[in-house]
Parts: C-alpha cells; structure tokens; sequence
C-alpha cells in the first residue's frame, strides 16, 4: 500500500451550502456553495465563540466574494459581537470576503502579511493570490488573540502559501489549520509561494503541538490527528523518495515525470501534480541532491547528482 493509500482521508460528512453547525460547544462552520476539485465541498467559514446572545467571536476564513454566502454569515452572527475576523491565507478561497464582512460587523482582519509578489505560477488552481487583501493587524505566529471565554493562538505553517497561519483553539485542543492540512486530500505545494521544505518543517511543528482535533477550511476535520498527520508527512517523503529515483533514472522534465509518477491519478490533476513536483525538485536542488539546466523552473530539466 503507498503512503497515500494509507492516509485515513475522512471525505463524507453532513452539510448543507448555507447552513450553520455547530460542531463542538465553541465552534459552528457554515460551508460556502463553491465547491470545486480543489476547495471540495467547498470553502468552511468558522464561527468561533459562544452561541448566547452578545458574545463576543471571531469568524475564521470568510471566504470568496459570494452574496449568498456574505448574507449567511450575517445571518450566522446575528445578536452577537465579531471581534476579530481571521484569514489562514490570501488564496481567493479564503480571504476575499474578509473587507467586506468586516467592514458591515466593525471588527478587525487579522492575518499574515500578504506576500510580496502576487505572481502565482497556479494558474489551473482556485489559488490565486487575493492582490488587494491587507489586514489590520499583521501576525507573525506566537501571537494569542483573546476573546469572550476562548483563546485562539497564531501558528506560522507556510508551505501551502508563504503566509499560512493557523489558529489553535486552547479550549479544545484544536487547530484551524485552512489549507495546511486537509482530511479529504493532500495539499497542493504550488511553487513560486508554496515551499516543500516550509512545508514539512511547518508539518513537524503541528504534529509536535499534538492537538485532539483539526478543522480544516475545506471538508470534515481530522478527529485522530496523530496517526493521519503521520501518514500524510510520509506521503511526501514517499514522493520525494519517487522523484529522487526518476532523476537516478535519468531525469528529464517535470511534463515527462509526472505520467509516470502520478500515473493511477486523474489526468485532470497533473497541471496540480506538476506543481507539487515542482516544489520537491527546488527543495532536493536547494539540498544539494539534485541539479537542473540553469535556474529550477517549471520547464527546466533535472539530473541527479
């Protein structure tokens, strides 16, 4: 069985564009209608906070420009305080809604700050970068944003995106962990933003947190995170292990490895593969394990050394 394969990947769960959960005594989601080969069922927005009258919470990752969508969220909130609005990321998934729904609740965005050079090289993805997001207040991982009877601590995981922040809910052991970690799919690591090596350093640093539950921004949450996040890290050392002998066999261009290697997938996700390929083959060249002809672009063609 590969690595993948092995990975307990949790794709079916009860929901319904538009309507509000409450999925644990601090948390609702309500999942936007967007669903797609990379947002899944769709983009989860998270309400984090009591559900009486007047509290005080913050909303987690609203989510695209979506009217139907906007409007739930108001109707979600209503009778109580949105305190903070937090984005894990400025993927257009994620983040456009945030100025928005802030501006209409009088709350402040929080997030990382936005990269610096808004040229994605995803162009198959829904991950283009959001160019006009810029939050209020910048985080860079450590930070705790208090609020009416919860807790919410920022942890810097890039690697998906190079301003990924998660946000770890103390009363509950939790993580809203965005795209870093999904129960229904391995993440996509899209070079020039996303980074293998943040990537794997970003996923020891959560597995060593040994939190009970992740909530990630697409699909259901991942309930035994130990065994899942062990698989899902040998997955991509398996990957990189695949690519590393494909160079000892000769190399050649990302378009002529990934048939090969991704050859029991869609050929629909091979632009998404050829991407993840990518990101691996900078991190081996960076390492010193393998080289290509001049600087290691998408089209560039690679040897082992």
């Amino acid at each position: 069985m590969s690595a993948v394969q092995s990975i307990p990947f949790v794709r079916a769960f009860d929901f319904r564009p538009g309507r509000v959960d409450r999925v644990s005594p601090l948390i609702q989601r309500l999942i936007c209608d967007n669903p797609g080969p990379f947002t899944f069922t769709g983009t989860g927005t998270y309400i984090v906070g009591h559900p009486t009258a007047g509290a005080g919470v913050a909303v987690i990752d609203p989510g695209p420009l979506d009217d139907a969508h906007f409007q739930a969220l108001l109707n979600a909130v209503e009778g109580r305080r949105v305190t903070h609005v937090l984005v894990t990321h400025t993927h257009r998934d994620h983040s456009p809604l945030a100025r928005p729904f802030a501006t209409r609740v009088g709350a402040p965005v929080l997030a990382a700050r936005p990269p610096a050079q808004i040229t994605h090289a995803s162009g198959p993805l829904d991950e283009e970068e959001d160019a006009v997001f810029a939050p209020d207040t910048v985080l860079a991982g450590g930070e705790a944003i208090v609020g009416d009877g919860w807790t919410l601590g920022a942890l810097f995981t890039p690697g998906h995106a190079s301003n990924h922040m998660a946000f770890a809910l103390a009363e509950e052991n939790a993580l809203f962990c965005g795209d870093h970690v999904m129960g229904w799919s391995t993440t996509v690591v899209a070079p020039p933003d996303g980074d293998m090596a943040d990537y794997l350093r970003s996923l020891d640093a959560v597995i060593a947190a040994g939190f009970s539950t992740l909530w990630p921004t697409h699909g259901a949450p991942v309930t035994d995170p130990a065994p899942f996040l062990a698989a899902y890290r040998q997955h991509r050392l398996d990957r990189e292990a695949q690519i590393h002998a494909r160079l000892a066999a000769g190399g050649g261009t990302i378009a002529e490895m990934v048939p090969v290697l991704y050859a029991a997938v869609d050929p629909r996700l091979w632009p998404a593969a050829s991407l993840s390929v990518w990101a691996h083959l900078i991190k081996l060249v960076k390492e010193g394990r393998a080289r290509s002809d001049g600087a290691p672009t998408l089209a560039a063609t690679y040897r082992s050394v």
